[in-house]
């Protein structure tokens, strides 16, 4: 590892508030199976794969024990449905974002051109890794913390929801944020027979559309309306 990259990633772990001793496993963490299989390099450089199983494994590990202490009334099912939400692709995507991630990730040219760097599949793919090397360096009780910590906002918004805590919810308290205030759900279509009518919502913030859904009832059309407009809104909801 040269110079440069060890205080590239001296930087990282500063921006991550982490303490690293083997900054070689940060960096087999933040490196790309296509940057290791183009390297020039005898032998090929580790790449980031059994990192990101690991972390992949740790943030399971963390999200799942924290959910069952702060959620003894929930089933098994709610319990899965809640940690996917919080170890989605997208959600973990987000928290690379915020620290900029893509920038200290080695890639390929391949995946480099095509935009690597911003690829919420790659993102999502290095955090797991960089939790995994950050779980192998500094133990359990560290990493705890730290995702603890990092998901402290949707930890209390599931604290407070719950499973109620759905798209419409996130996208009212959204927009509340903004001081927008007008949200508007309005029945567009229904088409199909009484039996199994199919229902076309648009949600409508301060009078313009922001969102389009469908479903089977006008509950399920709401909240596909509100995943969109989230999305609409650059909210990474999964």
């Amino acid at each position: 590892m040269n110079k440069e990259r060890k205080e590239d990633l001296k930087d990282l772990c500063k921006i991550l508030s982490i303490e690293m001793s083997d900054l070689y496993l940060l960096s087999t963490a933040l490196t790309h199976t296509s940057y290791a299989h183009e390297s020039k390099e005898i032998p090929k450089p580790a790449h980031s794969e059994r990192l990101e199983f690991l972390g992949d494994s740790v943030l399971g590990l963390v999200v799942s024990t924290y959910m069952y202490r702060r959620f003894p009334k929930m089933d098994e099912g709610e319990l899965t449905k809640l940690r996917a939400h919080l170890v989605c692709e997208a959600s973990l995507a987000k928290h690379a974002r915020k620290v900029g991630l893509g920038k200290y990730i080695l890639l390929g040219k391949g995946e480099l051109i095509s935009g690597g760097r911003e690829r919420a599949s790659i993102l999502a793919d290095a955090f797991e890794s960089v939790i995994g090397a950050y779980y192998l360096d500094q133990g359990l009780e560290k990493v705890n913390d730290y995702i603890l910590n990092l998901m402290q906002e949707e930890l209390l918004m599931m604290a407070k929801h719950g499973l109620c805590y759905d798209y419409k919810t996130r996208l009212q308290e959204m927009v509340q944020k903004d001081g927008i205030v007008e949200i508007v759900y309005q029945l567009m279509d229904a088409t199909g027979p009484d039996h199994d009518k199919i229902f076309e919502t648009a949600v409508l913030i301060n009078g313009k559309v922001n969102g389009q859904g469908s479903g089977k009832s006008k509950k399920e059309a709401e909240q596909h309306a509100a995943k969109q407009a989230l999305l609409k809104l650059g909210d990474n909801v999964c």
